[in-house]
């Protein structure tokens, strides 16, 4: 009795607070749940265009992406990480719809980026004018992708800078394959499995520079993190806060490191740990597509929202194990995923959150709680983009 008193005065202190977006967005998520799904295309052309408008609306007028959209404050500064990793998916959409602007745009991220780049190669951890402003791995990781990309298509004004930065990386592994220096200030201290996806970074410069020692460099790390892996394929040192119950986020970035090393060397005992990890994550997740955002180390759910940045990024690799085994549980799992997700998009209402991805569904859960970010909308494009392509 007393439980069904404080709940309801609990829920209604939270939303006093609350500006009337975030309130009626709360609502909506809560009473109203998932939309109708609007289809791939739409879907896919609404994300790059939200994309589009987060570099447009960023607070700090960079030609960075903004981190976010808050429906409690507004639009944020540039955030260097994640505007890095955006690059490749803006090239991408560029092709897909033959689209100069979108390379345009791809390369005014590039040129800002190589603007903010320390002498020594690495780049800062945090939002623009974040501090303490010190270099750290996972991000300069993160935008080594988009150097690598930007190396592909325009050559060494954008290959320099790539080798500067994955040099610094080089240099700041340990022997083991661990980053345990330069860590970001804005996260835990502590071993990290999910740099493995700096790992990802490495291999993509290694194929743009075959003779220098990033792929050496990348399949350590690699070692090193299947040594964090338990026998059911969960990751020990997974997460930024909270490491007995992960963020999917953070172990869809340590499971594609992993499947990005398989596919730079094609070796299929790596292929066989990859899956490991990705039928543990089959085993929490709903028919209807639900990824708990949170998982614990028998993998099952530790929250009742999802991470929706996680959950694409898992589906992202669902998809991909579907294309290297053509196994079909795989592609049912990342469809069903990237079919819920689609349908917490908003396709009408407010143009500041038309298109975006929130952090968390319900969006007053607790990763990006009442916010939009510019990484989810990036994978959601990525993960959405690979299914069309397995349908054609």
């Amino acid at each position: 009795m007393l439980q069904s008193v404080v709940r309801p005065l609990q829920r209604l202190r939270s939303e006093l607070g609350l500006s009337p977006m975030a309130r009626a967005e709360r609502r909506a998520d809560l009473r109203v749940g998932l939309a109708a799904d609007p289809g791939l295309d739409i879907a896919i052309e609404m994300a790059v265009r939200w994309l589009c408008r987060a570099q447009d609306r960023s607070r700090s007028g960079d030609g960075g992406v903004a981190r976010h959209f808050s429906l409690l404050t507004g639009w944020s500064a540039s955030y260097p990480e994640t505007t890095g990793y955006i690059i490749p998916t803006m090239i991408a959409a560029a092709t897909e719809f033959a689209d100069d602007s979108l390379r345009a745009r791809a390369r005014l991220m590039l040129d800002w980026l190589l603007s903010i780049q320390f002498p020594d190669g690495g780049f800062q951890a945090g939002t623009m004018g974040a501090e303490p402003l010190v270099p750290a791995v996972f991000n300069t990781g993160q935008i080594l992708l988009g150097l690598a990309s930007g190396a592909r298509v325009w050559g060494d004004q954008y290959g320099a800078p790539m080798r500067r930065a994955a040099d610094w990386l080089v240099a700041a592994q340990d022997p083991d394959g661990c980053w345990r220096r330069f860590q970001s200030p804005f996260a835990m201290r502590g071993e990290k499995a999910y740099n493995a996806h700096v790992a990802w970074g490495l291999f993509e410069t290694a194929r743009v520079c075959p003779d220098a020692p990033y792929a050496d460099a990348a399949l350590a790390n690699v070692r090193w993190t299947l040594g964090q892996m338990r026998p059911n394929g969960w990751f020990d040192n997974c997460c930024v806060d909270t490491p007995a119950a992960p963020l999917t986020h953070t172990i869809g970035y340590a499971l594609r490191g992993l499947m990005e090393g398989f596919r730079f060397t094609n070796d299929t005992e790596l292929l066989d740990h990859c899956r490991r990890a990705a039928d543990g994550l089959l085993g929490a997740l709903r028919p209807d597509g639900f990824l708990p955002g949170r998982l614990d180390a028998r993998w099952r759910g530790a929250v009742d929202w999802a991470c929706l940045t996680g959950s694409l990024q898992v589906a992202h690799c669902w998809l991909m194990l579907y294309e290297y085994t053509g196994e079909p549980r795989y592609r049912q799992a990342g469809t069903a995923v990237t079919r819920y997700v689609r349908r917490t998009m908003r396709v009408d209402g407010n143009p500041e959150s038309r298109g975006g991805i929130k952090g968390s569904f319900p969006v007053s859960g607790d990763y990006g709680r009442f916010e939009y970010l510019a990484w989810a909308c990036k994978f959601f494009v990525d993960a959405n983009l690979l299914e069309r392509s397995l349908r054609l």
